[in-house]
């Protein structure tokens, strides 16, 4: 292979997917040593990511190779995962979320979604299975569905989210945007349900039950209390709250609070951020 890459192909799109080929030969090779399927499953995955950084890398992505290696790597590791759920691990959330999300990377979107339904009902506040449901639900054109539990994945923990695999259209564009506003490592996934927000991509919404509500409020005074004395954190503590003003705001609207629980919060978002405040009102 090393000496047909120094051959001067005149087939781009060739030499792009020998060049796949020959970054995924040592990863395999290593993935095959491994002898528990499921470390070996972690490993194929976590390569996928170093792969992606590496396609960037390669310049302008070549959508045919790029998907064929993608189908390559998530059948790899779904093929281990399959394994345990062979030996009776298959009652594991964990592991089901690995399969949902394998399948989802395999190209097998139904049973994606059928295993990341089934992972969800078993943990039901698990931002990672909730956020990877939804852009399996975004793949089968669930739109509804998938606006709602990104919006419910990257309220209840945005750094339990993986953003590496999600993939659908909208979730891309919106990263792209948040990437626009000079966000990024950990403080960007805060501001993903911000923008999701402001840009009509967290569009459905439900109503918050009473308790529900109350922690809400609790949430935020936690929030506001430890920005207020520490600000050591604050590029991560400042869009989260935004989001939960968000939250709090939706829920006076549907309650026809009086107008002025509304405007208090408006003037926090404004202190906070007076760009996304203007968004917002806008």
């Amino acid at each position: 292979m090393q000496s047909a890459l120094e051959l001067d192909f005149e087939d781009d799109e060739l030499l792009y997917a020998m060049k796949c080929a020959r970054w995924w030969s040592d990863s395999y090779g290593k993935a095959c040593a491994i002898g528990d399927p499921f470390e070996s499953g972690e490993y194929i995955v976590g390569r996928w990511k170093s792969f992606k950084s590496f396609l960037a890398k390669l310049g302008p992505v070549r959508e045919r190779p790029a998907s064929a290696f993608k189908q390559f790597a998530f059948g790899a590791a779904l093929v281990r995962y399959n394994r345990l759920a062979s030996d009776g691990e298959s009652a594991d959330p964990e592991l089901v979320l690995r399969l949902g999300r394998a399948s989802k990377g395999h190209g097998d979107y139904e049973a994606a979604v059928r295993y990341l339904e089934g992972a969800a009902k078993s943990k039901r506040d698990d931002p990672a299975i909730l956020a990877e449901l939804a852009d399996a639900y975004a793949l089968i054109d669930e739109q509804r569905a998938s606006k709602a539990l990104f919006r419910e994945a990257f309220f209840i923990n945005p750094q339990r989210i993986d953003v590496d695999f999600l993939e659908s259209s909208a979730f891309a564009r919106l990263t792209e945007k948040v990437a626009e506003i000079g966000k990024e490592g950990i403080e960007s996934a805060e501001w993903i349900p911000v923008l999701g927000e402001l840009l009509g991509v967290f569009s459905v919404k439900r109503e918050l039950k009473p308790v529900e509500a109350g922690k809400l409020k609790q949430s935020i005074y936690e929030l506001e209390t430890e920005l207020a004395a520490d600000g050591s954190r604050r590029a991560i503590l400042v869009p989260r709250l935004i989001n939960r003003y968000f939250w709090l705001i939706d829920h006076y609207m549907n309650r026809k609070e009086d107008k002025s629980k509304i405007d208090e919060l408006l003037l926090k978002i404004k202190l906070l951020d007076p760009i996304v405040y203007k968004q917002y009102i806008a």
